[in-house]
């Protein structure tokens, strides 16, 4: 298995100011960083994947979709141009050298229809996500697609939607993501839903239910290890968390106060916490 950090809990873009960051994540004892990728210019991306090799961090990729790029929206040319963001975003994770790419890039974050999802959605994402998919092989780029809560998405939200999703889209570098925070709000049983999606989780969020240091809330964590040492995962475990570095970012992530005494005391202690939870 391998841990690393959620690079949103300083930034959505990461730049020559956050090397001394990236530096102490690796002394603390992170396997890589989670890169939030926006802009979609491969060429910056390129340059920061050859620093990070130098520093020794792995790293993977999360990314959303919009109301713009849409890749379930009723307009073909809105969906069109959610599997060419999806498309651009991969040729990114390639230039940074990212082995996943997690996120809720199946359907728009934040645009509700006010009702669940139609047959046609779900077959324009399934579409669309098959689309991403053949375009993630030729980039050598494996897809954790994200479900969110009912708050955020409206289209995939728990892990039997997503596994069912994952089987329709029924391609090798499609697989699913699983957050405990999104989990923590949707599943009637953590342990069941864990079990059911297990072939298909490739990726893990490590998120508390208020976004602060892992362990320090209710999230029921000793279900959650358990489960997922119970179908044998040994990929990727980073922690997601959301503070109050940039105001956008905090006001996107509807983070309203401070809920640690600092980042990279959140990243130590939330380190030494998954550890402990991984060995049981």
């Amino acid at each position: 298995m391998k841990f690393g950090l959620n690079m949103l809990l300083w930034t959505d873009t990461v730049t020559e100011a956050h090397f001394p960051v990236l530096e102490e994540i690796k002394r603390l004892g992170y396997d890589g960083v989670e890169l939030p990728i926006f802009n979609l210019d491969p060429a910056p991306y390129a340059t920061l994947g050859k620093r990070l090799d130098a520093i020794g961090l792995k790293r993977t990729a999360v990314t959303v979709r919009t109301a713009s790029d849409n890749p379930i929206s009723p307009d073909a040319a809105v969906r069109k141009a959610g599997v060419e963001a999806n498309r651009r975003t991969l040729e990114c994770c390639q230039a940074v050298g990212a082995e996943t790419l997690v996120g809720p890039y199946h359907s728009a974050l934040g645009e509700f229809t006010g009702k669940g999802p139609t047959d046609d959605e779900f077959k324009w994402g399934v579409d669309s996500m098959k689309a991403t998919a053949e375009h993630a092989a030729k980039c050598g780029v494996m897809l954790g697609v994200e479900y969110l809560n009912r708050f955020e998405t409206y289209l995939l939200t728990s892990a039997a939607d997503t596994a069912r999703f994952i089987e329709a889209v029924n391609h090798p570098s499609c697989k699913m993501m699983y957050d405990t925070f999104h989990a923590n709000i949707e599943e009637k049983d953590l342990a069941q839903a864990i079990r059911a999606a297990g072939k298909h989780i490739c990726h893990v969020h490590i998120s508390e239910n208020d976004r602060s240091t892992p362990g320090a809330g209710h999230v029921d964590w000793k279900t959650s290890f358990s489960a997922l040492r119970e179908i044998g995962y040994d990929g990727w475990y980073v922690i997601e968390a959301f503070g109050l570095a940039l105001p956008a970012l905090a006001a996107a992530t509807k983070i309203w106060r401070r809920m640690f005494t600092d980042e990279m005391q959140l990243a130590r202690d939330g380190l030494a916490f998954m550890k402990r939870g991984c060995q049981g």
